[in-house]
């Protein structure tokens, strides 16, 4: 809710009842990089064009909220294996699930007391390439394999590796297609749209193959059954990359922080959104730029940074004082 470019609560539904929390000092919007752009683009806060064409009231025209959608794009690989049991035919029959039930309850270990991914590790896609000077891969590994999210394990056991690239170059958005709140707004990751995309993610697939094939997993023979051993070319192992890649649930970079005369930033340094006021984004959205690596401590170090400012902006109003942007206390992330 706005008077002129103040923005002065939030207005939601529960129990098919409207409500309306009026704020005393500011609205933080925190509802992450898919949902905090559909909101301001509802609120009237985004590409004055687009808004217009869907019929919403623009309140700021702000061209980069719901660009520059940036994720991990994982690809998973999956390997069956012999002599060795995984969580395939351990939970595949009624007994296997109870015994899982029963070794957590009994002695809080098991499968039910792993972390979602047993093994991480980082790497290079060509360690040839003395332009890649830190790792541009990440894995994640698990005792399991699936054909797809939500289907079922496979009846044999094998093990999943899903190697994602770290800096990609494509750029997506994320955009209302109504001005009804409860629309899902459209999500376009545009993986793999560029050259150097495909091409590390063919590498990616090239490394995995090399380290299934190392000695010390040769006890238990692994095949590559997902994608499969008939992908071989560039153009094929690219194709390939397109046909298992999934999100690692990495959405970042859709409401971008950056300085006022940039044309494509949604908040200024301390996470105010440009040209309003009474209005600051925290959430993953803000960063211009997605992390090397897992998305979640980054998120909860914003947060932190921004309970800070937030105190000191806060405080400087009480106080009369213009809070000072200093170095010390604004927001960087490279």
């Amino acid at each position: 809710m706005f008077e002129g470019r103040r923005c002065t609560g939030v207005e939601y539904r529960g129990n098919d009842t409207d409500y309306l929390a009026k704020a005393r000092c500011e609205v933080i919007l925190s509802s992450g990089a898919v949902n905090s752009p559909q909101l301001l683009e509802l609120s009237g806060i985004g590409n004055g064009a687009r808004l217009q064409n869907l019929g919403i009231k623009v309140v700021q025209d702000l061209r980069g909220v719901g660009e520059n959608l940036q994720d991990h794009l994982q690809l998973r690989m999956a390997y069956k294996v012999d002599g060795v049991r995984t969580l395939n035919t351990a939970s595949a029959h009624w007994w296997g699930k109870l015994m899982i039930g029963l070794q957590y309850a009994l002695f809080q270990s098991g499968p039910m007391s792993m972390a979602p991914s047993q093994l991480g590790a980082f790497a290079k896609s060509d360690p040839d390439d003395r332009s890649l000077t830190r790792p541009d891969l990440e894995y994640h590994v698990q005792p399991l394999s699936l054909d797809r999210f939500g289907e079922p394990l496979h009846r044999f056991n094998a093990f999943t590796a899903s190697v994602c690239q770290l800096r990609p170059t494509s750029r997506g958005s994320v955009h209302i297609v109504s001005p009804e709140p409860h629309a899902a707004p459209l999500i376009a990751p545009n993986y793999l749209s560029t050259d150097y995309d495909r091409h590390v993610a063919a590498n990616a697939l090239r490394l995995t193959r090399r380290i299934a094939a190392a000695g010390a997993l040769a006890p238990y023979r692994p095949q590559e059954i997902i994608p499969g051993i008939q992908f071989q070319t560039e153009a094929e192992l690219q194709q390939a990359a397109a046909n298992v890649g999934t999100t690692i649930f990495h959405p970042v970079g859709t409401c971008r922080m950056g300085t006022a005369d940039d044309a494509a930033a949604v908040v200024d340094q301390r996470l105010r959104v440009i040209g309003v006021e009474g209005l600051r984004v925290v959430d993953a959205s803000v960063m211009p730029t997605i992390t090397s690596g897992n998305t979640n401590s980054p998120t909860l170090m914003i947060a932190e940074r921004a309970s800070d400012m937030i105190r000191e902006d806060r405080r400087a109003r009480l106080t009369g004082k213009t809070s000072q942007t200093r170095p010390a206390d604004s927001m960087s992330i490279a």
